[in-house]
C-alpha cells in the first residue's frame, strides 16, 4: 500500500476506534451503572440499546442523501456530532439523562460506520479490500485491548463518567487530522442526481435478492454476537466471583487475539476465498459461545483463553463477511447501501441487547439467571449465517 493509503486507513481506524469504544464501554459499565442508579438488568439493557436503535433510524434517513455529498464532509459532520453526544454522556447526572445522551450519540454515530465502509470500498479494489477491511477491524481489537480496560480503570479510579470524557477528548484530537489528511471523495457524486422516493429505494433494495441477503447476513452476525456482550461482566463478577480488576482482562486478552486475527485473516481471505474463511470462522465461534454461557467454575487463565478464542473467531468471520457484502452494489449507490447495512447492524445490535435483557434476570443473591439460554439462541443465530453467506457468495460468484 502507498503511504497515502496507510494514512487514510489510520484515520478511518482512529474514527472507528472511538466510535466502537463509545458503544463497547457501555456494556462492561453495567457493574457500575446498575448499582449506582439502582436499575434492573432490563433497564440497563434499554440504556445499552438506546444508541444502536437510534443509530438505525439516523442511518435509514441518511441513506437517501449521503450519495449526494462528499464522503469526507459527511463523515466529519457525523463525527463531530458523535463527540458532542459522548461528552454529554460524561456529564449525565441520572439514568434518564444518560439515556437521552445515548440517543444523541446514536443519531450521529449511526452515520459513521457506513461512511467508513463506503470510503474503503471506493478507494480499494476488491483484490485489496480484505486487507483494508482488516485494518479497520483492528480498531475493534484496539478498543478491546486498550480502550475498554483503560476506560474501566478510569471508571474505578474516578467514576463511571470518566470513560466518556476520555473518549470525547481523544476524538477531538483526531478532528484536525481528519480535516488535514482525509482526501475529498466525491467521484461517486452525480451532478444530475435526483433523490429517489422512499418507496423507490426500498423497492430497489428489496427487489435485489443479493442486497437482501447481504443485509440479513450483516444484521444476524451482529445479533448473535451482541446477545452475549452486555452481561459478560455482571455474569463473571456476580456468578463466577471474579473482581472488577479481573473482568477487564477479558477484553484485553480478547482484543489481543482479535488484533492477531485481523493481521492474518484479511490476507488469508484474499488468498483462499472470503466464504471459505467465513465458514471456518463461524464454525469455530459456536463452541466458545456455548461454553461461555454454561461455564463451570474455572481459574481466570482458562476463562481468558476461551474468551480470547471467541473474540478471534468473531473477528475472523466479520472481515470476509463485510468484504463479500461490499460487492452487492455499484459505487454510485454504495453510500446509500452501506448506510442501510450500518443501520441493520445497529438495529440488530440494539435488538440483541433488548432480547438478552428480556431473557436474563437477577436473582435474590444478585446472580444473573438464564444466561445459558442467551447462549443457545446466540449459537443458533450465528449458525444460520452460514446459509446466508453461502447464498451470497454463490450469487455474486465470489471465492
Amino acid at each position: 500500500m502507498t503511504w497515502k493509503e496507510r494514512i487514510l486507513l489510520f484515520l478511518l481506524a482512529a474514527i472507528n476506534f472511538t466510535n466502537i469504544l463509545d458503544f463497547m464501554i457501555m456494556m462492561p459499565l453495567g457493574n457500575f451503572l446498575m448499582p449506582h442508579f439502582s436499575i434492573s438488568p432490563q433497564y440497563f439493557s434499554i440504556i445499552v440499546a438506546a444508541y444502536p436503535i437510534t443509530a438505525f433510524f439516523s442511518s435509514i434517513v441518511a441513506a437517501f442523501y449521503v450519495d449526494r455529498y462528499d464522503r469526507k464532509k459527511v463523515l466529519l459532520f457525523a463525527y463531530i456530532g458523535f463527540l458532542v453526544g459522548t461528552l454529554c454522556c460524561g456529564i449525565a447526572a441520572d439514568a434518564f439523562f444518560l439515556m437521552m445522551a445515548r440517543i444523541l450519540t446514536g443519531l450521529f454515530g449511526g452515520l459513521i460506520g457506513a461512511q467508513v465502509l463506503s470510503i474503503i470500498a471506493d478507494v480499494f479494489p476488491y483484490e485489496k479490500r480484505g486487507r483494508a477491511m482488516s485494518s479497520i477491524f483492528m480498531a475493534f481489537a484496539a478498543a478491546s485491548v486498550f480502550g475498554v480496560p483503560f476506560s474501566l480503570y478510569l471508571a474505578g479510579l474516578f467514576s463511571w463518567h470518566a470513560p466518556f470524557i476520555f473518549i470525547g477528548v481523544l476524538g477531538w484530537i483526531f478532528v484536525p487530522m481528519i480535516i488535514r489528511f482525509l482526501p475529498s471523495i466525491k467521484h461517486h457524486v452525480d451532478p444530475d442526481y435526483k433523490p429517489d422516493s422512499i418507496s423507490t429505494v426500498f423497492n430497489q433494495i428489496l427487489g435485489n435478492r443479493s442486497q437482501v441477503i447481504a443485509l440479513l447476513l450483516s444484521g444476524l452476525l451482529m445479533f448473535g454476537h451482541f446477545m452475549l456482550i452486555p452481561f459478560i461482566n455482571p455474569y463473571l463478577e456476580f456468578n463466577k466471583g471474579f473482581t472488577k480488576n479481573q473482568t477487564p482482562m477479558v477484553y484485553m486478552v480478547g482484543g489481543l487475539c482479535s488484533l492477531l486475527a485481523s493481521f492474518i485473516i484479511g490476507r488469508v481471505s484474499d488468498q483462499y476465498g472470503k466464504f471459505n474463511v467465513f465458514l471456518g470462522a463461524v464454525i469455530c465461534s459456536l463452541f466458545p459461545i456455548l461454553f461461555i454461557t454454561n461455564m463451570p467454575d474455572l481459574p481466570i487463565y482458562m476463562v481468558l483463553s476461551v474468551f480470547g478464542f471467541w473474540f478471534a473467531a468473531s473477528t475472523s468471520r466479520s472481515i470476509p463477511a463485510q468484504a463479500m457484502i461490499s460487492t452487492v452494489v455499484e459505487p454510485g449507490q454504495r453510500g446509500r447501501f452501506m448506510s442501510f447495512n450500518s443501520s441493520f447492524q445497529q438495529l440488530f445490535t440494539g435488538m440483541a441487547s433488548l432480547v438478552s435483557g428480556l431473557i436474563v434476570s437477577k436473582g435474590a443473591d444478585g446472580k444473573i439467571l438464564h444466561y445459558n439460554r442467551v447462549g443457545y439462541l446466540s449459537a443458533l443465530v450465528v449458525a444460520s449465517t452460514i446459509y446466508l453467506g453461502y447464498k451470497l457468495a454463490k450469487r455474486q460468484q465470489l471465492n
